[in-house]
């Protein structure tokens, strides 16, 4: 567990420069889905509750603040591998419960406005966003926000997180 948690804290922050585009893009769409809930009901609490979440006013209001800080966090590459790992669930969580209704075609949500509009190829359709976004958050939990981040900032003013690194591999070579 202790292993985890260090590597859950201690991101590599060594990663191209060029991690900062799929930052702002990851970051900048959870950024305004979530102050899209707020302002507009059938996206917050009306979806929430369609979708048959139990109550969904603060359920809605709990992710959409989530979204907006969590996106924020990532547009700067603080705190990385914490906010993958949330949205990587909550991306879960909006597939499961959206897209399951969908493919059967009994979605309280409304059908696709073209073709298909339920079914497997709806589906596909209709997730593209939830699968890039996803996608998105597994590669940043891995490979961390890159050079161009707040984490590498962080961890050049605490050196000792790399010190702890650099001892712990001298120690495996001997």
């Amino acid at each position: 567990m202790k292993k985890l948690i260090n590597w859950i804290c201690n991101p590599p922050v060594n990663g191209p420069s060029a991690i900062l585009f799929l930052r702002l893009m990851a970051g900048a769409v959870f950024f305004w889905e979530g102050i899209l809930k707020f302002v507009y009901p059938n996206q917050g609490v009306g979806r929430f509750t369609k979708l048959g979440f139990p109550i969904p006013e603060t359920m809605a209001n709990f992710v959409a603040t989530a979204e907006i800080i969590g996106g924020l966090l990532l547009i700067l590459g603080l705190f990385t591998r914490f906010v993958a790992i949330y949205f990587i669930a909550e991306m879960i969580v909006a597939i499961l419960s959206t897209k399951i209704s969908l493919y059967l075609g009994t979605s309280p949500l409304p059908l696709p406005a073209a073709p298909p509009k339920i079914g497997f190829w709806a589906v596909l359709h209709e997730i593209r966003s939830d699968y890039a976004q996803t996608l998105t958050c597994v590669f940043l939990l891995i490979e961390g926000a890159g050079r161009k981040s707040l984490d590498a900032v962080r961890s050049k003013i605490n050196p000792s997180v790399e010190k702890k690194k650099i001892v712990s591999v001298s120690s495996y070579s001997r």
